[in-house]
């Protein structure tokens, strides 16, 4: 992707990934920021410039679903369906799946990874080592254990950075250690585990959970179950679907009251709709279909999603009350801290990469610059 050589963005609003300022100028040089300056009011236009999203979840987009296509070309339309929502980073997502598909995948985000492609950060392996009870949409014909061909994959030094997506009752803490050393990111999700058996996961070194509420044992006055120990502890990350279908706006704002400012990320679970006007989709050996913003499977189960991130951002912003530097904090700055790049990305400052989102009042995307190439 060409860089311009000089950029600069004149702004009324400025969300720096932590703080507001008004009437700035931020310029930018070869993709990275330069300088961030105040300008008269008259020069700026009536926008919001903030941190471009990073979504540690992204199934498909543009219609095309990672999963059934593993190629180069399918991450490229993915990456800019979801840039037209403001996605500037993303964890491309592997569905439960065979051996051979999760290679295919692999061995697309290593080229994706070696040609630099803008946006593609490295990959998120959610399954196959799930809880069958909890499989969601998960086939469960490739649901299975640990063994030294997963392993094997995982201990790849060119695809970036690696998120897996595990069951504590099916993966030890033992193995657990191993993917830490192997540079693994682990989160716990899609689980049935007790809260025992999910406390011994992070003391091994799990640090996050997936979809916070969905696929995972419930909270109860006796055992607290994933979703329990998710919400009382301090130092683990988790992410949440805002789309209004996967979580109840109660149940949201009590996982953003428990949890310690900086540990809740938005993320879409999106799939291959987004960006489109599809309404079904091939899905294993059923399909997928879309009524309004909502996706299901043929036996009714939610599907993924299509939701977007700056949809997400509104709706913690307009049905969860959340202040609007909070929830953009949650698309940019605090996925960055999670996936371990917050020195380089989820912030606007000299020195990072121009990933940034151009809003309007409304919070509706106008623009999309990765390394300061627009990509809307």
């Amino acid at each position: 992707m060409q860089q311009p050589t000089q950029q600069q963005w004149s702004v009324a609003r400025l969300f720096d990934g932590e703080q507001w300022h008004t009437n700035v100028r931020v310029t930018a040089e070869a993709g990275l920021i330069t300088g961030i300056a105040a300008c008269s009011a008259a020069e700026c236009t009536d926008m919001t410039l903030a941190p471009g999203f990073i979504d540690v979840q992204v199934n498909g987009g543009g219609g095309a679903l990672f999963n059934t296509a593993p190629t180069i070309d399918s991450l490229r339309t993915m990456l800019k369906a979801h840039a037209g929502f403001g996605t500037t980073a993303m964890l491309p997502t592997v569905i439960t799946d065979s051996v051979a598909t999760m290679q295919q995948c692999a061995d697309a985000i290593a080229a994706a990874v070696a040609a630099c492609e803008p946006g593609i950060f490295g990959v998120h392996f959610e399954g196959p080592h799930l809880s069958v009870p909890k499989r969601g949409v998960h086939p469960t014909e490739h649901i299975r254990g640990l063994s030294a061909d997963e392993l094997a994959l995982y201990g790849r030094t060119d695809l970036g950075i690696k998120l897996v997506t595990v069951a504590p009752e099916n993966v030890t803490p033992e193995q657990i250690r191993q993917l830490v050393e192997l540079n693994v990111i682990v989160c716990l999700g899609h689980s049935n585990a007790d809260g025992a058996t999910v406390e011994a996961a992070l003391a091994a070194g799990a640090t996050g959970f997936t979809h916070l509420y969905n696929a995972m044992s419930p909270l109860t006055s006796r055992e607290p179950g994933m979703v329990g120990v998710a919400l009382a502890d301090r130092n683990s990350w988790c992410g949440i679907i805002f789309d209004g279908h996967h979580v109840h706006p109660v149940a949201a704002k009590l996982a953003l009251a428990a949890k310690p400012r900086g540990k809740m990320l938005i993320v879409t679970d999106a799939m291959s709709p987004v960006g489109t006007n599809d309404t079904e989709f091939p899905f294993f050996a059923g399909k997928v279909t879309r009524v309004g913003n909502k996706l299901t499977n043929d036996a009714g189960s939610l599907a993924g999603s299509v939701l977007d991130m700056a949809a997400a951002v509104q709706y913690a912003v307009t049905e969860l009350g959340t202040e609007q530097g909070e929830a953009l904090r949650m698309a940019s700055l605090y996925p960055a801290e999670f996936l371990g790049i917050a020195d380089r990305a989820g912030r606007i400052a000299a020195g990072y990469r121009a990933d940034l989102v151009l809003l309007d009042q409304k919070g509706v995307v106008q623009q999309c610059f990765i390394a300061g190439q627009s990509l809307k």
